[in-house]
């Protein structure tokens, strides 16, 4: 068995030189190029923007503060220095205007969905800026290619990447927001918006206030799809309490009058 193991991780290696496939350095192999991210994340920023009546995306030129608002406590995030793709990825930022949703996801590539009932929803600018860490890192950390490796197996990925069938890409983009994440993923981007936050203003676990609004508000188990509910809300609160004790990043909220400025600009 070790023998096997051995050539397979011998030929894995061999691929990815091959065929410019992503070994991570954490483990596992991504059939995906970085190139293929942005282009699966292009396709389904498209799919979105063409679809206004389940996506009503809010105009920028209609509300150019809540976008500089947005931009603003991106950048914080990006500048962080702990992301591996900050100058791959465009970093988009799109408002989607439904109040009735809790809810913000990044594509692929870098392409951030905002919902205004989110925005409305919290409290504080550490605990929004904890929930845009936390999707930039499901981006920055390439889950969604990951996912998609796995989903789909690496003899038909293998003839995709290499060009043979390149339009399945677009099926491919259209499924990524009913794909999820998995366990390990939801807590690795728990983690690494923790990280991504240590080095600004907000507080460290921002997420964490997040997650115990919901449960203050009796909302457990209403968690968006991409803040998956496992593992549960209350462990992840712990866990995210517990990533910014082990980092020594500081938890204090700093009062934010622009947050509600932001709150504000929305209509």
């Amino acid at each position: 068995m070790t023998k096997l193991r051995t050539k397979i991780g011998i030929l894995l290696l061999a691929v990815c030189s091959a065929v410019y496939i992503s070994c991570d350095p954490d483990g596992g192999v991504n059939l995906f190029s970085i190139s293929d991210d942005i282009e699966l994340g292009q396709q389904l920023r498209d799919e979105i923007l063409a679809n206004p009546a389940e996506y009503p995306i809010l105009p920028e030129a209609q509300y150019p503060q809540a976008y500089q608002h947005l931009r603003r406590i991106r950048d914080a995030v990006l500048q962080s220095g702990e992301l591996r793709h900050r100058n791959d990825f465009e970093w988009e930022v799109y408002i989607v205007r439904d109040d009735n949703t809790l809810n913000a996801f990044c594509a692929p590539g870098g392409y951030i969905f905002v919902y205004t009932g989110l925005i409305k929803f919290l409290q504080s600018e550490d605990e929004f800026a904890g929930v845009m860490a936390h999707e930039i890192a499901h981006a920055d950390r390439r889950h969604s290619t990951d996912r998609l490796t796995q989903a789909y197996g690496l003899q038909m990925l293998l003839q995709i990447v290499l060009g043979d069938d390149r339009s399945q890409l677009a099926d491919m983009a259209a499924g990524l927001i009913q794909l999820g994440f998995s366990r390990g993923q939801e807590t690795e981007a728990d983690e690494y918006s923790v990280k991504y936050l240590c080095g600004t203003d907000y507080a460290s676990n921002g997420a964490a206030g997040f997650f115990q609004q919901m449960l203050d508000q009796g909302q457990a188990g209403q968690v968006p799809p991409f803040l998956s509910t496992h593992p549960s809300e209350a462990n992840r609160v712990q866990n995210i309490n517990q990533q910014a004790t082990t980092l020594s990043c500081a938890t204090d909220s700093n009062p934010n009058a622009q947050w509600q400025a932001f709150q504000n600009s929305l209509p």
